[in-house]
């Protein structure tokens, strides 16, 4: 009876031994899981660094700067509205003369469905 109480003993100590075991295996798993989930998110935000900087780059590099943009944009501004006042100034007083000529000539008939009736 001592040999089966200390075999049995022997298995309750083999038996939390390995739960001790598997339970360090899972802990070790735990932390590789998060220890390669943390590299994962360093990686990301490199690999987003690195796209984020080439595409400042490109951006730089076919549109300019904004500021450069900004600048072309009232410049082309200035020019065309100094092309309009132009273009006014020159032919203000044609256009002036033009409208009153035909405010002025005004030639009355009457519309082709008026009729007189006579008495």
């Amino acid at each position: 009876m001592a040999s089966q109480t200390q075999g049995i003993q022997q298995l309750l100590a083999a038996e939390k031994r390995a739960a001790e075991k598997v339970g360090e295996a899972r802990k070790r798993k735990q932390r590789r899981l998060k220890q390669a989930k943390e590299e994962a998110q360093e990686e990301i935000e490199r690999y987003r660094q690195e796209r984020d900087r080439q595409f400042k780059e490109f951006e730089a590099k076919h549109m300019g700067s904004r500021e450069g943009v900004a600048a072309k944009i009232d410049a082309d501004t200035v020019v065309k509205i100094q092309e309009m006042s132009r273009s006014i100034s020159v032919n203000k007083a044609a256009l002036i003369d033009e409208i009153l000529q035909l405010v002025y000539d005004i030639k009355p008939t009457l519309h082709k469905n008026f009729q007189v009736m006579a008495k």
